[in-house]
């Protein structure tokens, strides 16, 4: 790759050309340049690094093992019939086969265990004693989600806002956006601060909210003194909320650093959602590229995409029965082997998998695209949701991470416990973490096989 000029201190993405036109004074912004990179194309000129996000994408009712999980480790895995949508992408994306969830005596939650395990690191006792312990996607975004509009974005492609599974703590989850027009309109709406505009102008009405909150949270100390220790847990989280929003509106009076990749798309249509797998794949797709420009505009770094909740409620048009009880209720075909049906979602799911990934990868940003810059987990709950096993739930990663992973791998760890792919990823984030789980499946291993 050709080295990019340097670029002086006085020429950088904020320069803006003036001149007249009949007789009065004209600005035109300077679009992104490759000289405004440092000459690797990783950084800008001034030394600022070009951001690494962090994402999960999650699917519901897991997989055909036999039809699913590759028979070759290691750089070249082959792709089975349930597995092959991602060919496009499979050089980005790394497969991780056989690692499980331990429940140490706790009953298994059917569709709750083994999203737990994955996400959080646990498993809860029973339904009504969840876990009160942070999930990954919170703890990566404390350390690199603070300075951008949004700590998080959460979105469910199955008109659900439940359908979320991030959360600080048991007492309440960050709820997804159900509609790509609202989600668009909340990114790109009327406190959207366009990152490659030539003038900035602060917000009255944001300036106004700011110090609203400033003046609540100025009061908490007294207000806390007076309640009992649950209560003073409950404003706790809600105090943290009030900071992080705060800091977030603190940024929105500031001019945003400029984004290179940053275009603001069409608004979509205001289209149903629902569970039918037509509205889903739709709905899905429109919120893929909502987001990737989210990403490129630098407004948020952190996100949630769930394509069908963990007991999978998707639908084929004019079929009563989901997709969650065609893998109980659905006979085997004898002659396949398998579900046909229940394998039908499996297949659309890693279609709109490879769909996602594609997505980022088709912007480009600095010296490679907007996928090199991820770090993205795709997940399901359960292996084979028939008998809700999770002795090999499947787990992929998309993105290099800004080239702190290798891709294009497939891990098989039969029997390892599924924190070490959690425990890897926060690591590779900078969350500062020497071990992650709890009882079993507390490990300090990271998973070498992917790592530079």
């Amino acid at each position: 790759m050709s080295a990019k000029p340097e670029m002086s201190s006085n020429f950088n993405r904020r320069r803006v050309l003036r001149g007249m036109l009949g007789g009065s004074a004209v600005t035109l912004a300077v679009p992104f340049l490759d000289c405004m990179l440092d000459t690797n194309g990783t950084a800008f000129a001034g030394g600022r690094p070009l951001p690494v996000r962090f994402g999960t994408w999650n699917w519901g009712c897991g997989i055909n093992p036999q039809r699913w999980v590759p028979t070759k480790s290691g750089a070249g895995y082959d792709l089975g019939p349930e597995l092959k949508y991602i060919e496009p992408v499979k050089q980005h994306i790394n497969v991780f086969s056989g690692f499980k969830a331990f429940l140490d005596g706790k009953p298994n939650l059917p569709h709750i265990s083994g999203m737990q395990a994955v996400r959080a690191g646990g498993v809860a006792a029973s339904m009504g004693n969840p876990m009160d312990i942070p999930t990954i996607d919170v703890l990566v975004g404390d350390i690199v989600g603070t300075d951008t509009r949004f700590r998080s974005l959460e979105m469910a492609a199955t008109g659900d806002p439940k359908h979320s599974y991030s959360y600080r703590s048991a007492n309440g989850f960050n709820p997804a956006e159900v509609s790509p027009l609202a989600l668009y309109t909340r990114i790109f709406g009327p406190d959207f601060q366009d990152p490659n505009a030539a003038d900035f102008k602060p917000d009255p009405g944001i300036m106004l909210r700011k110090s609203v909150l400033t003046g609540v949270s100025e009061q908490r100390t007294d207000f806390l003194n007076q309640l009992g220790q649950a209560d003073r847990t409950r404003m706790d989280e809600y105090f943290t909320s009030v900071r992080q929003l705060e800091q977030q509106l603190e940024l929105q009076l500031q001019k945003p650093p400029p984004a290179e990749a940053c275009h603001v798309g069409v608004k979509p249509p205001d289209a149903p959602v629902g569970t039918e797998i037509g509205m889903v794949m739709a709905n899905h797709k429109l919120m893929a590229e909502i987001l990737a420009m989210a990403l490129a505009c630098n407004q948020t770094k952190v996100f949630n995409v769930v394509f069908s909740d963990s007991a999978s409620n998707l639908r084929m048009p004019g079929e009563q029965m989901i997709h969650h009880l065609m893998t109980h209720e659905e006979p085997v075909d004898k002659a396949l082997g398998y579900q046909p049906k229940a394998a039908y979602f499996v297949e659309r799911s890693m279609e709109a998998w490879a769909l996602f990934v594609s997505t980022l990868a088709n912007i480009k940003e600095g010296d490679g695209t907007l996928l090199d810059r991820c770090l993205v987990m795709g997940h399901s709950d359960t292996e084979y949701a028939r008998v809700h096993s999770i002795s090999g739930i499947p787990i992929m990663t998309a993105g290099s991470a800004g080239g702190r992973i290798k891709t294009g791998i497939h891990v098989s760890a039969i029997g390892e416990p599924v924190t070490r792919i959690g425990f890897t990823l926060q690591q590779v984030m900078g969350v500062p973490v020497e071990k992650w789980g709890m009882g079993s499946m507390q490990t300090a291993k990271p998973v070498s096989e992917i790592l530079i």
